[in-house]
């Protein structure tokens, strides 16, 4: 093999077969006192629920021009909660306080909904765009053109500032990092580019001024198996600290072995959240861990956040991207390390190749104003 094919297959990512691939966008803008007058001149607080009428008329305005623009999977959420989706092959909904998760396949289910407390007056509206059929990341440019010539017309409909609105576009590709071991031989080969040149390519272009985050979050469930690598006083004030300390410092271990010096280890019962932010941010919002990380400044280092007196069903590990994991071809080579150090940790561990799943789950976000 010639030295530019060596360093062309360094920065590709073999994939198993049976990943999973999902694409979800959300536009979202402040319910402001003007677009709320517009909408519905006169709201009676009285009413035992006062913003039915708006919510009412904004969401079949929505799904109107959805329908015209032949978008099947659109959900209108007026409650400011949190929209995650997830792959599911069975479709449904639940709610948290603070979440709505929207388990879905994308090859088989469509449906539009809108989910909103017509009692209270919500800080923003999230129109949210499940991508459909089977070629998701190959059709993503043009998913994410259809979504923003939606949010054109709706802004035009009602007389809203399309720059108030902010468009985020969420990719990702998730597998078992063992599936080779448990039968599925067959690979596809990503190089893993940035959204923007991806789009570029199919001539669809996102402003210069975005954000953008690439990051994997590697998920470990803790089992009988896992905890009898420790031992674990019941009685003690802090009984899982032993378990926390000891994947900790192996993960840790692997991650500095790889150069992946941007991560975190979370097992708390946390949702992690991981969002660009200019400063990095390390805080808990009710059921979230929030990660903020500005991916243009150097590694910030390794954190790890667990509640020594609670066991917690997985524990989730994350790697996020910065400038120096990033080349002209992608992620794929950040990517590698990552399964590289994933490895490392599953056999310290003792996790078996062959029984165990180490879900691994590739994301790539970009977020602009129009």
């Amino acid at each position: 093999m010639s030295i530019i094919r060596k360093r062309s297959a360094a920065h590709k990512a073999y994939l198993p077969n049976n990943l999973r691939d999902n694409q979800y966008i959300l536009a979202e803008f402040k319910l402001s006192d003007e677009l709320l007058l517009a909408l519905s001149p006169v709201i009676s607080e009285s009413s035992p629920q006062p913003y039915y009428a708006t919510y009412q008329k904004l969401s079949k305005l929505f799904f109107d021009i959805t329908e015209e623009l032949e978008l099947k999977n659109c959900q209108f959420i007026a409650n400011d909660k949190l929209a995650r989706v997830r792959f599911s092959q069975e479709m449904h909904q639940w709610q948290t306080n603070q979440q709505i998760l929207f388990y879905y396949n994308p090859e088989h289910h469509q449906l539009n909904k809108a989910f909103f407390d017509a009692t209270k007056r919500a800080k923003k509206i999230s129109l949210l765009f499940l991508a459909t059929g089977s070629d998701i990341r190959l059709n993503a440019a043009y998913f994410h053109q259809k979504v923003a010539q939606v949010v054109a017309k709706l802004c035009k409909q009602i007389n809203l500032d399309i720059a108030e609105v902010r468009l985020r576009d969420h990719q990702h590709l998730t597998y078992d990092l063992f599936a080779k071991n448990k039968g599925c031989h067959n690979t596809q080969t990503h190089k893993l580019r940035h959204i923007e040149k991806r789009y570029q390519s199919q001539e669809v272009s996102i402003p210069i001024h975005h954000s953008a985050m690439n990051y994997a979050v590697v998920s470990l469930n803790v089992s009988n198996e896992l905890m009898q690598l420790v031992e674990i006083d019941q009685s003690a004030r802090d009984p899982y600290n032993p378990l926390y300390a000891h994947i900790t410092n192996i993960f840790t271990q692997a991650a500095q072995h790889y150069n992946l010096n941007n991560a975190a280890l979370i097992a708390n019962g946390l949702v992690p959240i991981v969002r660009y932010s200019i400063h990095e941010i390390v805080s808990r919002v009710g059921e979230l861990q929030m990660l903020g990380y500005n991916p243009e400044q150097l590694p910030c280092g390794i954190v790890s956040k667990w509640d020594a007196n609670e066991l917690t069903d997985t524990v989730h590990l994350i790697f996020v991207a910065t400038k120096e994991n990033s080349t002209e071809h992608g992620f794929g080579r950040f990517l590698n390390q990552i399964e590289q150090a994933m490895k490392e940790v599953s056999e310290a561990l003792h996790i078996s190749a062959s029984k165990d799943e180490v879900l691994v789950r590739f994301h790539q976000h970009i977020a602009y104003n129009f």
